[in-house]
């Protein structure tokens, strides 16, 4: 059995594969900025799945979107995920990303208090004194940690991306951010995500902004 290839250009590669999403999806209609959102992601993961899993709040992409308008910052949980935001593009706006995983004082303080760096880099994110979209993709700590900072009214995130893959802890930590009343969210039900989708969530964000620069 022999498959024909299509003839694409490297240049139009992603635009193929976003009609392709398109038309697998078949009739299937989202709001215009979720629908970036979710497309963006399938072609990240050719997974179709994210188009159910995937949860936002009410406006959590418009608010978003004012966020980076106004030159907030993008905090990760790993720098595989720092890695994958379009920092031209997100600079473009004012703003810059951040992961703080690496750093000494994150190191030193997890392991004071007994938790994970993940937690730890979430405090210190909460002391920039900054508006901030938090995009997690590996840590449910962070997550958890987050939601504390939140309920003891210590920050106020502008968005939390909840993408974060595994068994332990990832799937009762997203559902802690979606029992939250007035902060913004993106969040992937299950126990799918990945550094790779929190990037993506932002780039997408970071592409429609880009758009009427």
């Amino acid at each position: 059995m022999t498959t024909e290839l299509e003839r694409v250009l490297p240049a139009e590669i992603e635009k193929r594969s976003l009609e392709i999403i398109t038309e697998e999806l078949g009739g299937r209609t989202f709001p215009e900025g979720q629908s970036q959102v979710i497309k963006r992601v399938i072609h990240t993961t050719a997974d179709f799945e994210y188009a159910d899993s995937l949860v936002f709040s009410e406006g959590a992409v418009e608010k978003a979107l004012e966020a980076l308008r106004e030159g907030c910052t993008i905090v990760t949980d790993t720098n595989m995920g720092k890695a994958g935001v379009n920092k031209k593009s997100l600079e473009k706006t004012g703003g810059e990303v951040l992961c703080f995983m690496a750093d000494e004082d994150v190191a030193l303080k997890a392991k004071e208090e007994g938790t994970t760096r993940a937690a730890a880099s979430m405090d210190k994110a909460a002391k920039l004194g900054r508006d901030c979209i938090f995009a997690v993709g590996n840590a449910p700590t962070a997550l958890v940690r987050l939601y504390e900072l939140i309920q003891e009214g210590k920050i106020h995130p502008k968005l939390i991306i909840g993408v974060p893959v595994g068994f332990v802890n990832v799937v009762q930590s997203k559902e802690m951010i979606l029992t939250l009343k007035d902060t913004p969210y993106i969040v992937a039900r299950g126990r799918k995500g990945g550094s790779n989708v929190a990037a993506t969530i932002c780039n997408a964000l970071i592409y429609q902004v880009k758009r009427e620069l």
